[in-house]
């Protein structure tokens, strides 16, 4: 009798290597590296040694690892970016609403698509 092979975790794992690596810092794609020694995790020194800034500063104040700090011109931008993420989506839903032709429809929808993907960059 065969056994039933799950392929989602094989998806999965194959997703994440397609998708590839980013900079653990300022969020850029990393190149494809040999299967030799450690992975970078840096795009740079330039990003190794914010990170590293942020580490130790993170140590003396005692936050939590993972805390996130953002000045507030930082949290206004984001908020900013987040309106306008917001207004592209419910313009797609009132272009919807209002029976838009579909070409139009992709069109905004990439748009949409494009403002979320700059948005995932948040440093």
């Amino acid at each position: 009798m065969a056994e039933r092979v799950d392929s989602s975790h094989d998806e999965t794992a194959h997703n994440r290597k397609r998708s590839g690596r980013h900079c653990g810092w300022c969020g850029l794609h990393l190149p494809e590296g040999g299967n030799i020694g450690r992975r970078r995790r840096y795009c740079g020194q330039s990003c190794r040694q914010r990170a590293y800034e942020r580490r130790t500063a993170v140590q003396r104040t005692g936050l939590p690892e993972d805390a996130v700090v953002l000045s507030a011109t930082e949290i206004a931008e984001l908020q900013d970016r987040l309106f306008q993420l917001r207004c592209a989506a419910e313009d797609v839903v009132t272009a919807a609403d209002d029976g838009a032709e579909p070409g139009e429809l992709r069109r905004m929808a990439a748009e949409l698509a494009e403002a979320a993907k700059d948005l995932e960059q948040l440093r």
